[in-house]
Formats: C-alpha cells, structure tokens, sequence
C-alpha cells in the first residue's frame, strides 16, 4: 500500500512477533533504518539497567556563609546531580523551603557546579535566570505563575531575592537541604510520553553518550551491534539508525528486566487508552502499549499488543519517505488495529500512578 502512494519499499521495515518468539511477519528486519524517538527505547533500558526504576538524582544547595536576620551573608552554591526533570516548579518548591528555614535575601552569588539543568536548559545564564525568577514570586513571569498551581495546596510562594554582591568570604561550605528528583521510572514515563528530547539527551550524557548507548543496548537485547547506530539518546537526526528486530527485542528485553519488580512497559511508555502527548488523536488499541518516533520524513511505531488469542504481540514499524506523515500514521494505525481485531483484544498491563509527584 504504501509503495502504491509513492513510498519506496526499500526505506521501510517491520518486525512482528509472539511472547514466545513465534515470528509473525518480518520485511528488511535487520537492516538499520532511522528510528527517530523510537532511539529512546534504548535511553529507557541503558538508564535502567545503570541505575534501576527507583533511582533519584539529587541536587545539593549549598552555602559559604551564615544566616544573619533573614540574610544569608554569603553565595547559595547549587550542586547539580543529574537530574533530568528540574523544572519552575521544583525551583519553587526550593525556594519555599529557604524561607522555611529563614533566608529571605541572599547577600553573594549563585554559583553552579555539577550537572545541573533547570526548564530543559543547559546553559547556566538562562539556567541563573531561570532559578532566581522561580524563588522570588515577585518576579515572576507566566510560566512560573501557571506552573505555581500544580503544586500540593498551600504551597507559600517564594519571596527569596538574590543581592548578587560580590562577598570575600573564605569560609567552608555547608549544606543546607538535598532536593531529590523524582524516581527515575516516573522520569522516564514522561520522556517517553511526551518523547521529551531533552530528558532524553540529559540521561544519555550521563550515560556515555550515543555509542555507549548503542553497544550497552546491543548486548543487553542480544542482537548485533551493527544492527544499532545512535548519535544520542533523543533520536534527534537520521543518523539515529535501529533495526526493527532490534527495536522489538530492547522492549522484550526491559519487559523481562522489570517484571520480577512488579512493572511493566505501560509503567514506562504510553498505553493506547490514555489518548495523550505523541499518541494523542492516534487511532491505536486501547490496551496497547506504545512508542511513536518521528522526523521530517520518518515515522516509527512500536510496541506491544495484548490479544486473546495469540497473547503478547510485540512490534516494530518504521517507516521513511519525504510526503505526508499521515499515511504512515494511518498505515500503522490500520495494521495494529487489524492484528488486533484479528485475535481479540486483552489487556495484561496495568500501568501505575505517574502523573503526581512521589518526591519523599
């Protein structure tokens, strides 16, 4: 069908498989085609594997000086441990707890060191510009306003102000609080629901960057490497390349890493009844479980479908071609549906409570 709207046979590839490894259908399953966020199936194993499903990242606030009537007389130095998600409202919630212990003005600097991002931001000016905005609600534009509301009720807005003078102050730094991230599942769920490019590419530094991804998925799916090429963890760039087996045998392979745990791909991916971020408006099985990717002229769509009679249908369909995204979609769409008509619709994943904070 899609060679008859004008899309080469030689830029798709499918892999269609049972629980037990009965193959079901497979075209050019071995062949690297650009995966585009299908790339983040590879950050979801890699970073789990490395660090587990419960994992935090904690970020250290730190001071040189001491807390005189309400002013802090020196620099709040933040040390950055990696987490991914810190965003206005964490940066609020931070700034609610200085004033619960007491610091209204800081007299020095913000200094940052580590691995810090605020808002999906790298660059330390916006990341100063964005933290000093969120501690002090005096300052505060839309975004961190909105943001406000989505906190627990009777969350005090932050009145901290930054005096940024420069202080001479050689004494040792002290900790004052460790704000932890959320688990890293619940990260990781976000990422892929919305396919969040800068999660994505943040865990992958952490994780060694695109190569170490590549060859740590490669080994832990038992597939070959050559069938695995990845620039970084987003699938930002065609030079992302995985193969449709490979693809269907990293998500077999995190399935079998978290069942004994209590959890499943729908904990970590977006199941076909949530009509939300990238599958959003799609036409999918409601007890499915799913991964979107997509460029300029890529679309990907894999995962798993639950049937009565066949069991657990895992699969992968990646799909090139510069014209109108939308036939793929459709194309996709239509075949899962009718794999899934075909064998009856079961529903063996439930997925956990992802959307509320679990921050301790």
């Amino acid at each position: 069908n899609l060679q008859k709207s004008g899309y080469p046979a030689t830029q798709q590839g499918i892999w269609v498989q049972t629980q037990n490894g009965e193959l079901l259908a497979q075209y050019q399953a071995t062949k690297p085609i650009p995966a585009a966020s299908l790339t983040k199936i590879a950050t979801t194993l890699v970073a789990i594997d490395r660090w587990g499903l419960n994992h935090r990242f904690f970020t250290k606030f730190l001071t040189n000086g001491q807390l005189k009537n309400g002013v802090l007389e020196g620099d709040l130095i933040i040390q950055g441990g990696g987490d991914p998600l810190f965003v206005w409202e964490d940066a609020i919630a931070v700034g609610s707890k200085f004033n619960q212990l007491g610091i209204k003005q800081i007299r020095g600097k913000l200094i940052i060191q580590g691995n810090f991002a605020m808002n999906f931001e790298e660059d330390r000016s916006k990341v100063s510009r964005f933290f000093q905005e969120a501690i002090n609600s005096n300052l505060w534009s839309s975004e961190p306003a909105i943001q406000y509301n989505t906190l627990p009720t009777g969350t005090a807005k932050p009145d901290v102000v930054f005096l940024n003078q420069s202080i001479t102050n050689n004494a040792p730094t002290q900790e004052l609080f460790t704000y932890p991230s959320l688990s890293l599942w619940i990260i990781l769920k976000r990422m892929n629901v919305y396919s969040n490019n800068a999660i994505a590419d943040i865990l992958a530094q952490q994780l060694g960057g695109g190569k170490k991804l590549a060859e740590r998925s490669a080994l832990l799916s038992n597939v070959p490497l050559s069938e695995i090429n990845l620039i970084n963890g987003s699938g930002l760039g065609k030079a992302n390349q995985i193969s449709p087996r490979a693809v269907v045998a990293m998500l077999i392979t995190l399935q079998n890493m978290i069942q004994d745990q209590g959890f499943s791909v729908a904990d970590l991916f977006p199941i076909g009844r949530c009509n939300c971020g990238t599958i959003a408006y799609r036409e999918l099985p409601k007890g499915s479980v799913l991964k979107t990717g997509t460029l300029d002229d890529v679309s990907a769509l894999a995962g798993v479908i639950q049937t009565k009679d066949k069991g657990i249908i895992w699969f992968a369909i990646l799909n090139q071609g510069a014209g109108d995204l939308a036939i793929f979609h459709k194309a996709q769409d239509d075949l899962v549906n009718d794999l899934q008509n075909r064998w009856g619709s079961a529903n063996f994943y439930q997925e956990k409570a992802w959307e509320a904070s679990d921050r301790p």
